[in-house]
C-alpha cells in the first residue's frame, strides 16, 4: 500500500506539473490561501526530493536578508531598500495585486506542488499567469512601519507551513531531504522521511562546540579567570526579577549563611534568566523546592529557587532575559519570593558582585576570581572607562 501511494503521488506531480497553466479562476488570483486544484485527487499524499535538485533550480527569497519566523509559520526577511525578491523555485504567478493586509502581495505556484507568499512588495515586477524561474527577480522589497523587509511563507493547499523544514534560516540553503505531505481531512501534515545528512552534522557539530562552552572548567587555563562585567552589551544580561526589592541580602542571617539574594515582587512573577546558558538543572531540591541551575559561557552558574512553577527543564539552551519560571514559595520559604545565588565551581558568591539591586542593572566591575586552597577569592576592579548601561 505504501509503494502504491508513492507511485500514485509521483503520478499527481506529473499532471500537476503538466495541469499548469495561466488559467486561474478569479478566486485564485484574488485569494491567498486557497487551495491547489487537483493536487489530492489521485492520491490523499505526496512526496517532494530536494536531495537531486539542481542548485540553479531554488534560490532564497533575498539572499542577503536576515530572516526571522513570525507567528503563523511566516518568514521576515529584513534588507536594503531596493533589494530584489527572488522567486524560489520555477512556477507560474497566481496571484499578483495589492493586499489589504500584506500590501503588494505575489504567490506563485510552483510545479513541485508548492505555493510561495512574497508581501510586503514596495513594487510587483511579474503578472498573473506569468512563469517564472527559480532566482528571477519578481519584486522590489518594500516593508512596513519604517522596516524594510519581505514577509514570506510556504504553503500547501493554502495552509502555511513552517519554513524551517524545508530551508536553514542561518545559512539559506535548502535542506537536501524528501518531504511527505498527506492531507487529512482539511488539513495537510508535512514530514521529513529522508533527512539532510549534512544539515544532521553541522547541528551536532555545533551542539558540541556550544555545549563545551558552557561546560568548560573556568580554571582550566590556571588559579584565576576574569570577567569584564563592562563588556557586556544590553541583550546579553538580564536582572532575573525585574522592579523586584531585596529582603535579605547575602551572607550571615539569624547565626546561619545565606548563600544568596531573595528578592520580592508578586506571586507568579516571571524570573529571567541573567545570561546565555545551558540549564543542568530544574527539579523539586530539597529546601529549596522547585529549582533551577544555568551554566554560562563567562563560567558563572545561577540558581533560581522557591518557584511556584518551573518553565525549563534540563538540557535547555536559554538566551538572557528568557523567562524560566514563576516566583513561589515552594520547599522552605515564608513568602512567594525569588532566591537568587551565583556560583563558580559549586562555590556561591555575593550576586550583588554581579548586580546593582538598586538600580537593577548589571555592575562595570572587571571581576576577578582566583582559587586559594578549597575556597576561592574574588577582587572586583572598577572600570571608570566603561560603557554606559
Amino acid at each position: 500500500m505504501k509503494y502504491k501511494n508513492l507511485l500514485m503521488a509521483a503520478f499527481v506531480m506529473v499532471t500537476l506539473t503538466s495541469a499548469t497553466t495561466d488559467r486561474f479562476t478569479p478566486l485564485e488570483q484574488q485569494q491567498i490561501s486557497i487551495s491547489t486544484p487537483g493536487l489530492f485527487d489521485r492520491s490523499d499524499a505526496f512526496t517532494i526530493d530536494f536531495s537531486s535538485l539542481p542548485s540553479l533550480d531554488y534560490s532564497f527569497p533575498l539572499p542577503v536578508g536576515k530572516a526571522t519566523v513570525t507567528k503563523d509559520n511566516n518568514l521576515m526577511i529584513t534588507t536594503a531598500k531596493g533589494d530584489a525578491v527572488k522567486a524560489m523555485f520555477d512556477g507560474t504567478v497566481r496571484l499578483s495585486r495589492r493586499h489589504s493586509r500584506y500590501g503588494n502581495v505575489i504567490v506563485v505556484r510552483h510545479d513541485n506542488g508548492l505555493e510561495t507568499v512574497y508581501g510586503h512588495n514596495a513594487q510587483n515586477l511579474v503578472s498573473v499567469g506569468q512563469r517564472v524561474k527559480a532566482g528571477q527577480t519578481i519584486a522590489i522589497v518594500g516593508g512596513a512601519g519604517g522596516r524594510t523587509y519581505c514577509l514570506f511563507a510556504i504553503m500547501v493547499n493554502g495552509g502555511r507551513i513552517n519554513p524551517a523544514t524545508i530551508i536553514s534560516l542561518a545559512s539559506h540553503r535548502l535542506l537536501r531531504q524528501t518531504l511527505l505531505c498527506r492531507k487529512a481531512g482539511k488539513r495537510v501534515s508535512v514530514t521529513v522521511t529522508t533527512p539532510d545528512r549534512e544539515e544532521e552534522a553541522l547541528t551536532e557539530a555545533l551542539t558540541k562546540i556550544n555545549n563545551a562552552k558552557f561546560t568548560a572548567d573556568p580554571f582550566a587555563d590556571g588559579n584565576s579567570f576574569s570577567i569584564n562585567l563592562s563588556l557586556l552589551n544590553p541583550g546579553e544580561w538580564c536582572y532575573p526579577l525585574p522592579g523586584a526589592k531585596v529582603i535579605s541580602r547575602y551572607g550571615r542571617r539569624g547565626g546561619r549563611s545565606h548563600t544568596g539574594v531573595d528578592l520580592k515582587t508578586k506571586p507568579n512573577d516571571e524570573i529571567h534568566a541573567a545570561f546565555d546558558g545551558v540549564v543542568t538543572m530544574s527539579q523539586r531540591y530539597y529546601a529549596y523546592g522547585n529549582y533551577i541551575k544555568i551554566r554560562h559561557a563567562n563560567g558563572i552558574e545561577t540558581c533560581y529557587s522557591h518557584n511556584s512553577k518551573n518553565l525549563v527543564k534540563k538540557g535547555d539552551k536559554v538566551k538572557a532575559g528568557q523567562v524560566i519560571a514563576l516566583t513561589g514559595r515552594t520547599g522552605r520559604a515564608t513568602t512567594e519570593h525569588l532566591h537568587f545565588e551565583c556560583r563558580v565551581n559549586g562555590r556561591t558568591f555575593d550576586p550583588g558582585r554581579v548586580f546593582d539591586h538598586a538600580n537593577h542593572s548589571i555592575r562595570t566591575d572587571l571581576l576577578t576570581f582566583t582559587k586559594r586552597g578549597g575556597g576561592i577569592s574574588i577582587k572586583a576592579d572598577r572600570n571608570y572607562m566603561a560603557k554606559g548601561k
